[in-house]
Formats: structure tokens, C-alpha cells, sequence
């Protein structure tokens, strides 16, 4: 059985009794990043063997674990933080399960799209979640140009190296939406920033910007 665990984004009392049972149950522990699964599992006196499983080595990765659940090996994946296959790894092996006609499970718990979407104030009732945008000006502008007429609240994940660009971008594409960013959520520093874009670009003209952001931009309004 392959097992989809969800960790904590932030705060380790936000793992669920599942999570820990199912990782002290399996056999092994697929992990994005083995240390720092590692001290998640030390934390709790869990001790099992890891399997690597990153987005550079995912495909080489897939054959072995594939042979070890037909084997009826159990398998714990995990990713640094979260839901795995949210805009980390996971996905690929998930395909390949459901081909192979293997079970699997999901144990579910954080996210951090889901934790930013509830405290931003923007409408909850529909939204579209679009991860990572490209690095890039002109692909990142053409990447939110897709959602520019869509009614449904807008969720991206953004690195602290470029977040103020992410931000001018959607300002250009989209106008002085109102707008939502999120940082350290469920940790002591959680901080949410609300305003307008052009407000948010003020913000952080002045604010310390560090670790992954979640940015939430409300829909064109009808």
C-alpha cells in the first residue's frame, strides 16, 4: 500500500494521530528530502528506513518503488511540508500506482494553499489554485494572463526571491485587485499582509522578505 502523507507547513502539533501511526506502521518512508524528514521522524521516536524521492530523481526512483509495493512492501511518501504532489513530488509516482492497479491511500492534513485561502478575507466559495509561477517576466506574465477573466479567486506559491517581481507582474496583468500574502503560516511569525497589489508592492518595499509565500488575488468582478 502506498500511503500519501500530509505534514505540517510549519508547527509540528499539526500532524494528525494517522500520520504518526501510519509512518511508525510502514515499512518505508519515501521522502523529498531525507534529513529533513529525518528530524520530523526523530521528533516524534519514529525510526525507519528512507527512500529519496525528489523532483530531480523521481523518474529514476519510480521502477524501485513500484517493485517494492508489488512486492507488498508499504510506503509512507512525504514531502518537506504539506500534501504531497502539491506542487511537490508525487504526482508522477501517484499516475504510475493507479496504472500498475496498486492501492493507495491519502492521509490528509496541511496545506498551506488551503490555510491562506481561509485567512486572506477573499471569497473561499471557488477558487483555482496555480502553484509555481515561471521565473521568468515575460512567461510569468503570460502564465497569469490565463486567469485574467476568470470570476475565481487565485492562489499562487512564491519564493522570497521573487515575490516583489511576482507582484508587479500581477498588477500589470490583472489591475489593483484586492489581494492577500501569506508567510511562516502556523509557525510563531504567521503573518498575513491584505490590501490592494499596489498596496501589497508599498508593503514589501519595506518589509523582510523571507521563506515561501502564499499569495491569494481575488477574481475579476462582474
Amino acid at each position: 500500500m502506498l500511503y500519501l502523507v500530509s505534514t505540517p507547513i510549519g508547527n509540528l502539533g499539526d500532524i494528525s494521530q494517522r500520520a504518526l501511526e501510519t509512518l511508525q506502521q510502514v515499512d518505508y518512508v519515501v521522502s523529498e528530502d531525507t534529513r529533513k524528514t529525518g528530524l520530523l521522524l526523530k521528533h516524534f521516536g519514529i525510526h525507519k528506513r528512507q527512500i529519496s524521492f525528489r523532483e530531480d530523481n523521481e523518474e529514476r526512483a519510480l521502477p524501485r518503488l513500484v517493485e517494492l509495493l508489488k512486492e507488498g512492501s508499504s510506503l509512507a511518501l512525504v514531502t518537506d511540508a504539506g500534501t504531497p504532489a502539491i506542487s511537490d513530488p508525487g504526482y508522477l509516482l501517484v499516475r504510475r500506482v493507479i496504472e500498475e492497479n496498486l492501492p493507495l491511500t491519502v492521509i490528509p492534513g496541511p496545506t498551506a494553499l488551503i490555510a491562506a485561502l481561509v485567512l486572506s478575507g477573499l471569497p473561499v466559495h471557488s477558487f483555482t489554485f496555480r502553484g509555481f509561477p515561471p521565473r521568468k517576466t515575460g512567461a510569468r506574465q503570460r502564465f497569469l494572463a490565463v486567469d485574467q477573466d476568470s470570476p475565481h479567486t487565485l492562489i499562487f506559491y512564491e519564493s522570497p526571491y521573487r515575490l516583489q517581481a511576482f507582484l508587479a507582474d500581477a498588477l500589470q496583468v490583472y489591475g489593483n485587485r484586492p489581494a492577500a500574502v501569506a508567510n511562516d503560516l502556523t509557525k510563531m511569525f504567521e503573518t498575513v499582509y491584505r490590501g490592494t497589489l499596489a498596496e501589497l508592492i508599498e508593503i514589501f518595499k519595506k518589509e523582510p522578505i523571507r521563506g515561501e509565500y502564499v499569495v491569494v488575488i481575488a477574481g475579476k468582478s462582474t
